[in-house]
């Protein structure tokens, strides 16, 4: 017996979409389900023993999270291997890593209590949360603490996480902004009605009202006022609850106490008949508060918008070939080894490699490169980039957190929660400032009880809330997020928090030639014939005798033959180091370095001091000679002569020849030249520029220039693909496009200067509304204005960075 002709799903009960095939076997039953998620949990059940939770269930599901029994949802099963597998990353010495979504979080004081409440835990070695974003990222030791325990710490302090996925990470803003909205409209409402009541109450203050006229409509007022207080101004005070339980004093913390004070004294003088309302100040507070952060929201989610397109390129599900033919799965059931057909249009599912066909890929999403590539059998592909002209079948070789994609969106998360010095002294002066605006506003409230007892309340509320130093906490990560996302859309991926800061200061910029100034693969540059051969047959010759080698030489040879190439070598012996010989019909042929063909006349030859060089010989004679040479990355010049224009000094430092390396520098233009340098070398010269006080950006290929990266202040490394796995450079230029280095350089410069700006403004502000609001110049509905105005005014600034360079 099977469900095959079940109308609605046995798990959900929603309707079975035509076309779907989505099947569980539940106590030798096959059932159909409606779609991949409730096959997905459905499975689960099974393989948990849970089939009782269909037996025993009452009714059918009406949400999601009641389709699934009470046990699934703790959180225990997070540890599973098999589902950590789609989310969780180890590293070569054991440790996980993962990214979190945290819901509940309301302002920069969440960021920081989850911070320094998760990184207390035994185990965990780093724990960073993205404002922008609120994405969290956690790096844990499984020996001593387990991911579910994690959560369980986060839940325990108020707030709620679960593993990083794109589809929920967009639910979660609909529902912040949907709540948000809600909250606003009320207080809005509220807002507007107590207002006109106070209108006519202040009104009656100077003509005249009847007593039990004003009574009633203080009433109205308490009861308008209520829903404001208790509902839309709630995440002020849930969030100031789990500061003060976690004995912290978070930004909130102020803002509560005067919305709960006013709220109360206001009861009190309702129903006592005697004393001051401050309904009005209270439901108007609200309301601009609750304004300001709504358009923060919108901001920084839009600042963060560059990392959320990352995560979107992936699509959702795949074409799997199998010996029974072609199948559609979720995407994260893909495994090593898979088979998937890709159509034209289509988004690479995951790493791997082409087994057949030719097509372009467009990778200008994931490494800035506006033109597709041409990509052919066994050349790799990257998940998350565009099939663009024919069909392809690609094996997978990387999956889940192993993909390039993955290495990338972690690189960036690390680069987005980690805090420069800046930021860092920032948060310092805000978590003190707000225990020193505390004890202020009780000495300025003592001073005006003693002085003026009627203006003490209001200027007491007013002072709480018009110093607030959210601003001063907003000012650098807001900036910092959005120019790490405008330089990601450029191929510039930062990968550490400190890194914008200090390229912005940067002296020195150090490069290293192979792979950095040229693209690290030999092209021909020249060649000379000497016998009756010409130059093609020559060539056609050469690349019979390398095919089917990998050398770097042979790939020069195998490009520039004939398509295809009619000679077939044979009795092929190939010397390591030295060259290969082989017959070309019936003609013994050799290819390799001068020593390899020593035995005939070279002095034919025209020597070429900058360039690789190898010949072609039969038994008697010289036949050709070719010259290899490293291709200078296009527009390297340009680039250069940018950076001396910028103030930039520019050097060269190469392991290669002086020949070689000098010729690179007379190309672009540098002056300050150092060859023939051995890795200790290279450190030398760093250090030397570091001791002179020089501000050293290194930029070379990441894998043979290692140390070097590390000694200098600011890495720069290139490198896109397989490369960036392995990158632990500062900055990693995904386009390997020179030109956006030198954008780079001005992005930091730009994101610097915006950050001073936001401290300037947040620090000035502060200075000037203390006093002003001590001395009784500044209302409370103002104070939430200009709290609100504070915060918005440096986010909003911070946005300048997603503009392009020009404007």
């Amino acid at each position: 017996m099977n469900g095959e002709n079940e109308e609605n799903c046995f798990h959900c009960s929603l309707p079975v979409p035509k076309n779907t095939h989505y099947h569980v076997e539940i106590n030798g039953v096959e059932h159909a389900m409606c779609c991949p998620g409730c096959e997905a949990v459905a499975k689960a059940i099974v393989d948990g023993g849970l089939t009782s939770f269909y037996q025993y269930r009452t009714d059918t599901a009406t949400t999601a999270r009641a389709a699934v029994p009470e046990v699934l949802q703790e959180l225990t099963l997070y540890d599973k291997p098999e589902l950590q597998r789609t989310f969780v990353s180890i590293d070569d010495k054991n440790i996980k890593q993962a990214s979190l979504i945290l819901e509940g979080i309301v302002c920069a004081a969440c960021v920081w209590l989850n911070e320094q409440h998760i990184s207390a835990l035994p185990g965990v070695i780093e724990f960073r949360v993205n404002y922008s974003s609120h994405r969290a990222r956690v790096r844990w030791d499984d020996t001593q603490i387990q991911l579910s325990d994690i959560l369980k710490a986060i839940t325990s302090i108020g707030y709620l996480a679960h593993p990083f996925d794109a589809g929920r990470q967009e639910e979660v803003y609909k529902k912040e902004r949907s709540n948000a909205l809600k909250r606003l409209a009320i207080a809005g409402l509220g807002a507007i009605q107590v207002m006109m009541l106070a209108v006519a109450l202040y009104a009656g203050d100077y003509s005249g009202m009847d007593a039990g006229l004003e009574h009633f409509m203080r009433w109205v007022s308490l009861l308008i006022a209520t829903p404001v207080v208790f509902y839309s101004a709630r995440s002020f005070f849930s969030s100031a609850w789990r500061d003060l339980k976690a004995r912290q004093l978070g930004m909130d913390v102020p803002v509560s106490i005067a919305i709960g004070l006013a709220y109360a004294a206001s009861c009190w003088a309702t129903v006592s008949r005697s004393g001051e309302v401050y309904f009005d100040s209270v439901t108007m507070f609200t309301f601009f508060l609750l304004a300001g952060r709504f358009l923060e929201m919108g901001a920084r989610q839009k600042a963060g918008q560059a990392a959320e397109e990352l995560v979107k390129l992936l699509p959702a599900m795949a074409t799997r070939i199998t010996d029974d033919g072609d199948e559609t799965i979720v995407v994260s059931e893909l495994l090593r080894g898979d088979k998937v057909r890709i159509k034209p249009g289509d988004s690479i599912p995951a790493d791997g490699i082409i087994l057949e066909g030719r097509s372009s890929i467009d990778e200008s999403l994931l490494t800035g490169e506006s033109h597709p590539l041409a990509k052919t059998v066994d050349e790799k592909v990257i998940g998350g980039t565009v099939n663009i002209e024919s069909p392809l079948v690609v094996e997978v070789q990387q999956v889940g957190e192993d993909t390039v994609l993955a290495s990338i969106q972690r690189l960036l998360d690390r680069a987005q929660v980690e805090k420069p010095s800046i930021a860092k002294t920032a948060d310092k002066v805000a978590a003190v400032f707000v225990g020193f605006l505390l004890l202020l506003v009780s000495l300025v409230s003592l001073w005006w009880w003693q002085h003026d007892p009627d203006q003490a309340f209001w200027i007491a509320l007013s002072l709480l809330v018009v110093t607030c130093p959210c601003a001063l906490s907003l000012a650098t990560p807001a900036a910092m997020t959005a120019a790490t996302g405008s330089l990601t859309r450029l191929g510039v991926l930062t990968t550490r928090g400190h890194a914008l800061e200090t390229l912005a200061k940067v002296t020195h910029v150090v490069l290293d030639k192979t792979g950095t100034l040229t693209k690290g693969q030999l092209a021909l540059e020249s060649m000379q014939v000497f016998a009756e051969l010409d130059e093609q047959q020559s060539l056609d010759i050469a690349a019979a005798l390398e095919l089917g080698s990998e050398h770097p030489v042979a790939k020069v040879f195998l490009q520039n033959a004939s398509q295809p190439n009619r000679l077939v070598a044979s009795k092929i012996e190939a010397i390591s180091g030295q060259g290969v010989t082989a017959q070309v019909d019936g003609v013994q042929y050799r290819l390799g370095c001068a020593t390899y063909v020593a035995d005939v006349d070279l002095s034919l030859h025209e020597q070429s001091r900058h360039s690789s060089e190898i010949f072609l010989a039969d038994d008697k004679r010289l036949l050709a000679a070719f010259s290899l040479s490293d291709v200078l990355r296009e527009q390297a010049a340009e680039s250069v002569q940018a950076l001396k224009a910028m103030g930039k000094q520019v050097w060269l430092v190469s392991g290669d020849n002086e020949a070689a390396v000098s010729h690179i520098a007379k190309q672009v233009g540098i002056d300050h030249v150092h060859h023939s340098m051995k890795p200790d070398g290279k450190l030398a010269v760093i250090h030397e520029l570091q001791a002179k006080g020089e501000i050293v950006a290194m930029v070379g290929d990441g894998v043979n220039d290692a140390p070097v990266l590390a000694a200098a202040q600011v890495s720069i490394a290139m490198g896109g693909g397989t490369q960036l796995a392995q990158a632990s450079a500062d900055m990693v230029l995904l386009s390997e496009h020179l030109p956006h280095l030198v954008d780079g350089i001005k992005m930091a410069q730009r994101s610097v200067k915006i950050v001073k700006q936001n401290l300037s403004w947040a620090l000035g502000y502060n200075l000037l509304a203390l006093p002003l609001a001590s001395m009784g110049y500044v209302a409370p509905w103002m104070a939430a204005i200009g709290m609100s105005a504070s915060s918005l005014v440096v986010v909003v600034n911070a946005l300048r960075l997603n503009k392009p360079l020009d404007v």
